[in-house]
């Protein structure tokens, strides 16, 4: 039995080292740079950026200027009352304008200074909403990363119970060959092998769905599978929930996007109530005007006219009445700062919630893990001595299949205590802002 498992284990490391081996790191680095909600959040986030860059102008003047060019063709023919006659068809004039205009808003009720700050506010709220995809994208690699790694490890105990339940058939059909032992034995023994061994065809497949996940988050090809896990899960046992806490009411991603969307309809409210205010503006321009003409169609009209005007003054806007249309814009403005006040407190709440469940996962599955290690090497044990004291005919096959049952439930508790110690664990550091630095 020992010879079969040894050539099973070797079989699986002949498997691994023909395929590359793609580790935790690789994995994060490769979904940092191709996942595609973070290159959603990342251009996103540039938008808001490349708005509050341009935010300064807001304070600078309105510059505009027009020009116009027409060209005039006139055919007048004219009979007076004394029998005169004229005609000045033929006559070819052509028109010249051009204005510039400035126009500088002087007051506004401050309106453009919380314009400013509101975009200001909307960049670090883009900043904080990339991060936040950012750690969760990570967070999302980590426990797909780990399904992987866990469904490896239980495909390496089914090998190991296959070898068991090999040898189990084996013993069986000499002892019914022998006349020893019933052939009901072997049949039984039989049917557990094949059951096994459908078992381990599908935890293959279950690791190969789980790495079409895992290319999801990298943004790889589906079909691309061809590469291995690590073979262990490690583990950071030295959490601690008070310091864990602390950090997370500073560093939490989503409760960093729930104040800065507060922080922005505060903004947005200043906004609004500037609009009660009179918009005082300075106003200047030059007007420019000039008309060529071949001939005059009168005595009076010139051939050539040329002006240039400038002017300046002040103007100012005040509201009077609007249908109470600023009215409304502030009460819902007012409106959405409440909301997003709630929206603060809930998400709070949330996070302590989530922070506390996830610490009590840690604790627990951390003792899990101990105490299934214990019964792991119980269990592996009194396997081999219920197979050794079968091969001896002192136990009956029955009492095998419970021994085996034991240790692959063993390992399989085993396997995913670890692996719920470590979804709990990047839950934490996930909470706490600290799963990428």
């Amino acid at each position: 039995m020992k010879r079969i498992l040894i050539f099973c284990l070797l079989l699986t490391a002949v498997h691994v080292s023909a395929q590359q081996v793609l580790t935790v790191e690789q994995a994060i680095d490769l979904a940092l740079k191709n996942n595609y909600d973070i290159r959603l959040a990342k251009n996103d986030a540039a938008i808001a950026a490349n708005d509050y860059a341009y935010a300064n102008w807001a304070f600078a003047p309105r510059i505009n200027g027009t020009a116009s060019r027409v060209w005039n063709t006139t055919r007048t023919k004219q009979e007076f009352v004394n029998g005169t006659k004229r005609d000045t068809s033929g006559i070819h004039s052509n028109n010249f304008t051009g204005n510039v205009t400035l126009s500088w808003t002087l007051f506004d009720g401050l309106k453009m200074f919380a314009t400013r700050q509101k975009l200001e506010a909307i960049r670090d709220l883009g900043d904080a909403t990339m991060k936040d995809a950012l750690i969760t994208t990570v967070a999302n690699v980590i426990a797909s990363y780990y399904a992987v790694v866990q469904g490896k490890q239980q495909l390496h105990n089914l090998s190991e119970q296959l070898a068991i339940a090999d040898e189990r058939v084996k013993l069986s059909d000499a002892k019914f060959q022998t006349g020893l032992g019933p052939k009901t034995d072997w049949l039984q023994s039989k049917v557990d092998y094949n059951a096994l061994k459908a078992s381990f065809l599908r935890q293959q497949t279950v690791i190969d769905q789980g790495k079409v996940i895992l290319n999801q988050y990298m943004a790889i090809e589906d079909g691309n599978t061809q590469y291995e896990v690590q073979d262990s899960i490690p583990l950071n046992t030295d959490l601690a929930y008070g310091k864990m806490r602390e950090e997370m009411l500073q560093r939490n991603t989503s409760l960093m996007v729930a104040k800065q969307n507060l922080t922005v309809s505060q903004l947005a409210l200043k906004e609004s109530k500037g609009d009660y205010f009179p918009v005082i503006n300075f106003n200047t321009g030059y007007n420019f005007t000039k008309v060529n003409s071949n001939a005059a169609t009168n005595s009076f009209s010139p051939i050539f006219n040329q002006n240039g005007v400038i002017n300046y003054g002040f103007s100012a806007t005040i509201p009077i009445f609007n249908g109470l249309n600023v009215h409304r814009q502030v009460k819902n403005a007012e409106l959405n700062v409440s909301y997003q006040q709630l929206s603060l407190e809930n998400t709070r709440t949330k996070m302590d919630m989530a922070l506390s469940n996830a610490f009590k996962d840690y604790e627990y599955y951390k003792t899990a893990v101990d105490l299934e290690d214990e019964n792991l090497g119980l269990a592996r044990e009194n396997a081999m001595v219920a197979l050794e004291r079968f091969k001896q005919g002192v136990s009956t096959t029955i009492e095998v299949k419970e021994a085996q049952q034991s240790l692959e439930d063993a390992y399989n508790r085993l396997i995913n205590a670890r692996y719920n110690i470590k979804l709990a664990e990047t839950q934490l550091l996930r909470l706490n802002g600290d799963l990428i630095k």
